[in-house]
């Protein structure tokens, strides 16, 4: 039995970990590959990092908290003598940050490729105790849309290999909002494009302010009084994008907290410019590979 972790009774070293499950489990399971999500020149340690925190940002998304990380690895052959490192490297930097972020990894597997790095990590979780988890689809009429941080510029930044999954922010607003909490995602394609993604799976419309939107001091905007563009578009930020019915702190556990437009009746998501003009945010969004 791990002594920090007792939940896992058999790590790493059988065919098959144990661990012990009460009630129901959340899974989700994400991949970063070089030269569309890292470059091999971060280094082990922030890719093993990016890794793990991508699946942790989708745990957040449901306000649940993770018990335990599967990690599965194809590694280039030529990576020691381009990159400077190894899989002992990885597996040293992906167990590190497990322990940071408390998911202890409990299994995984590596293996060889022709192509490029790709790190596939699995986590388990538990929903939350009382709210339950926090869904896509809860959205209605007459709420807030609403964002953790501040948003845009991750990419230049090199912030989205730093990012802390929102994970005590997502507990905190639904410990504090419950039912209220009607809805969530984290931001990895761009607010416009996630909040999109909430309108579809509830079945409603939303509206968001280009003026109110919070934008990061990373956002080096290409014209002037656009830098609200790049924090509709710019993905990568893995903040909350969430609804909520009624009151909402404007501080969560450090974290701002902004309101950024509505729910409306209807289907989905427009963002309303400056001059008053609205567009599609759904066409909008980061799906480029790093380098282009």
């Amino acid at each position: 039995m791990n002594r920090r972790h007792p939940h896992v009774l058999i790590g790493p070293g059988d065919d098959c970990a144990l661990v012990t499950c009460s009630g129901e489990t959340i899974l989700t399971v994400d991949q970063v590959i070089e030269g569309r999500h890292v470059v091999a020149a971060l280094g082990p340690s922030l890719i093993a990092r990016k890794a793990l925190a991508r699946s942790l940002s989708d745990i957040a998304a449901m306000a649940g908290t993770p018990r335990w990380a599967l990690v599965t690895g194809a590694l280039p052959a030529d990576l020691a003598s381009r990159a400077g490192f190894g899989a002992a490297d990885l597996c040293d930097a992906l167990h590190h940050w497990a322990e940071h972020f408390s998911v202890p990894v409990v299994g995984g597997d590596l293996a060889g490729t022709s192509g490029p790095l790709v790190l596939t990590v699995t986590v388990g979780g538990a929903p939350h105790v009382a709210r339950g988890p926090v869904r896509r689809s809860g959205a209605a009429p007459g709420d807030g849309l609403y964002v953790t941080g501040a948003l845009g510029g991750s990419l230049e930044s090199g912030r989205h290999a730093t990012f802390a999954p929102r994970l005590s922010e997502a507990q905190a607003l639904a410990d504090l909002l419950g039912p209220r909490l009607t809805s969530m995602i984290d931001i990895s394609d761009g607010l416009g494009r996630d909040a999109a993604h909430l309108a579809r799976a509830s079945g409603v419309g939303i509206e968001i302010d280009a003026e109110r939107l919070p934008v990061h001091g990373d956002v080096h905007s290409p014209a002037p009084g656009s830098a609200w563009r790049c924090a509709a578009e710019d993905g990568e930020d893995y903040e909350l994008c969430f609804t909520a019915r009624g009151d909402v702190p404007a501080l969560i556990c450090g974290t701002p907290v902004t309101r950024v437009g509505a729910v409306v009746r209807g289907e989905g998501c427009r963002i309303r410019t400056p001059d008053g003009a609205l567009y599609d945010a759904a066409k909008s969004g980061w799906d480029h590979p790093l380098g282009e």
